[in-house]
């Protein structure tokens, strides 16, 4: 529609914007946050509702017959459409993820930079 649209990543949406493969210049209690976060886009569970492994596998399916693409695909369709992908610095210092283990072509801001955007902004997403 031709508006600018801002995606702010916080805190555990920050593993939808990983990169693949994994970093180790990391302390022992970044390793341990890194171990229990997913891989990446990826590895992002579709439902927390597991039910011993159907709510997950019933998204999928609703997803699927309603053709809704997979979170890989919907964020490169979104760096595609140029949508402002932002990381947040504060939860990323927290977290022990570094600038490396992120995708390219996102920028890194606060909090205050993300409302300035937020405000100037007819769309924004806070993950």
């Amino acid at each position: 529609m031709g508006s600018e649209v801002n995606m702010f990543f916080t805190c555990w949406g920050l593993s939808a914007i990983k990169k693949k493969r994994s970093f180790k210049n990391k302390n022992f209690f970044e390793r341990m946050l890194a171990f229990m976060l997913p891989k990446g886009p990826e590895n992002v569970p579709t439902s927390n509702m597991n039910m011993m492994g159907i709510g997950p596998r019933f998204f999928e399916m609703m997803m699927a017959q309603k053709n809704v693409q997979k979170l890989p695909a919907l964020i490169s369709l979104a760096r595609d459409l140029d949508v402002n992908i932002q990381a947040c610095q504060m939860s990323m210092d927290v977290m022990g993820i570094h600038k490396e283990e992120l995708l390219d072509d996102i920028s890194y801001c606060g909090v205050a930079a993300f409302l300035g955007d937020a405000d100037r902004s007819r769309t924004t997403l806070f993950i």
